[in-house]
């Protein structure tokens, strides 16, 4: 197998991951910590399930809309200031969310909160994506890959020790001191930028882009049964989200600086790493839906079992990126993303067969497979997606694939949403939570085919080659060093 030299990680590339770990943090336990508390926040309002609800359907929608301003905000500002705006904001959320008074008022804060937090993992990915090249960009990234995978793990736990032990406003208090250090620690070692760019506002773009997806994420998530394919909001929403969408894609592709440049999709790698993104978050956040549901309903365990019955996955997860970077580095994209997706489908293949009642030790053996699948595959495919971008389209592009992630999350919830509300009145027919079993089973079988479908953009990604040229953009100026073999890269 062809092997690429990679430099090493040098001091200051570490130390630079580090700070932006410090705030990463904040933001990737926020989601997970703030669903327990859920029910503690409507019994303390007197809120409905669905009004309280829209404490994390009014965040994960102001992430939607902001995701597709980082590339052109860090193009005009420069990274270490758009960083330090984003944590102070998520911090002013924050401080917001645990004094507020009513539902109404939580809601309105989680937004706040959402404009920075939806701006600081993609911020985290194009500073390191500059700052390493491509050729370290997977190790670096297997560094962000740990926290993010420990926190669907340990936010629930400490979710629970916090609002058991404090109070359900010390989960957004929790945040101020890590905020602070994410703040101080950036002030100090971040490199200042190198002044501000003229960058013109794409401002049709603001006015189509943004709002597409938010709209389409709307729509998703009002997805919970069949109900929603006749239900005439639904319907209206995500049509206008599309059409909002098809005119960003004529608009983005007649204008010179749109708000997402599409001409990153003529780098075939670029491409179909976005599609295996795509593809990676129906996988993660699809299961995610369906799993929990299964153990509670048909097994019946409590919360706590559940998270315990999960781990494997997690843990699977965290130990294929400890090695995952390396491996993309030395070897490329396209052998580890092969590798993954096998993994990931025969992790699956058990949950297949839910009708005949498998042992927990079965399952849980099977989620360790799928989740070391699942690690390898999300660290590949995101370094892969950088190794054809120079690195004047880096900011750019890191808004492109989170723009990706997000709306693969939330189709994925929704299509497994969908096809189980379809397969349990076909099971409820027969007496017994057995048969109830085969409805998850059947809908397992619709995971395991997404996954295959990886193969298809996996043979379109290159081969590993010792150098890989950037990718050039029309309208876009190139500075003279761009060889992506580069040591680091200016943070401004």
């Amino acid at each position: 197998m062809p092997t690429i030299k990679a430099p090493g990680l040098d001091r200051g590339l570490i130390v630079i991951a580090a700070v932006l770990l410090a705030g990463a943090v904040a933001s990737l336990l926020d989601t997970t910590i703030v669903s327990v508390a859920l029910t503690s926040i409507a019994r303390d309002f007197g809120a409905s399930e669905k009004t309280f609800q829209w404490v994390s359907t009014a965040y994960l929608l102001t992430l939607a809309l902001v995701t597709p301003l980082v590339g052109w905000s860090v193009d005009r500002f420069g990274a270490k200031p758009m960083w330090m705006f984003s944590i102070t904001l998520f911090l002013l959320g924050s401080v917001l969310c645990g004094t507020a008074w009513s539902i109404t008022s939580l809601v309105a804060f989680r937004i706040v909160k959402g404009i920075g937090g939806g701006m600081i993992l993609p911020l985290c990915q194009a500073i390191l994506a500059q700052a390493a090249g491509p050729q370290r960009f997977g190790r670096v990234m297997s560094l962000i890959a740990l926290p993010a995978q420990l926190a669907p793990i340990v936010g629930p736990v400490l979710g629970g020790i916090i609002i058991d032990g404090l109070g359900w406003r010390w989960i957004f208090f929790v945040n101020v001191p890590i905020c602070i250090v994410a703040l101080l620690l950036a002030w100090r070692i971040l490199p200042a930028p190198g002044g501000r760019h003229d960058v013109p506002v794409d401002r049709l773009g603001l006015l189509l882009l943004p709002p597409s997806l938010g709209l389409l994420v709307y729509g998703f998530s009002r997805f919970h049964d069949t109900a929603g394919f006749t239900n005439p909001v639904t319907m209206l929403v995500l049509f206008a989200g599309i059409a909002l969408l098809g005119g960003f894609t004529i608009h983005a592709l007649r204008t010179t600086n749109p708000l997402l440049d599409l001409r990153l999709f003529s780098s075939r790698t670029f491409s179909a790493s976005s599609v295996l993104i795509f593809l990676h978050g129906v996988a993660v956040y699809g299961p995610l839906f369906l799993l929990p549901l299964y153990y509670a309903r048909t097994r019946g365990y409590d919360a706590g079992s559940i998270g315990w019955l999960l781990a494997p996955q997690g843990l699977g997860t965290l130990l294929a990126i400890a090695f995952a970077g390396v491996l993309a580095d030395r070897f490329g994209s396209r052998p580890l993303v092969l590798w993954g997706t096998a993994a990931t489908a025969l992790g699956t293949v058990a949950f297949t067969q839910l009708l005949a009642v498998p042992d927990d030790i079965l399952l849980s053996v099977s989620l360790f497979v799928r989740g070391l699948g699942l690690g390898f595959v999300g660290v590949a495919i995101t370094a892969g997606a950088y190794r054809d971008i120079s690195a004047t389209a880096i900011a750019r592009a890191t808004g492109m694939i989170s723009v990706v992630q997000r709306l693969g999350a939330s189709f994925g919830t929704a299509l497994i949403a969908v096809i189980l509300a379809i397969e349990l009145p076909n099971a409820s027919a027969s007496p017994g939570t057995r048969h109830i079993a085969s409805a998850y089973g059947n809908t397992f079988w619709w995971m395991l085919t997404f996954t295959l479908i990886n193969f298809i953009p996996v043979a379109v990604l290159p081969r590993p080659r010792s150098k890989h040229p950037p990718l050039k953009l029309s309208g876009s100026a190139q500075p003279a060093d761009t060889d992506p073999t580069r040591e680091s890269g200016p943070l401004a």
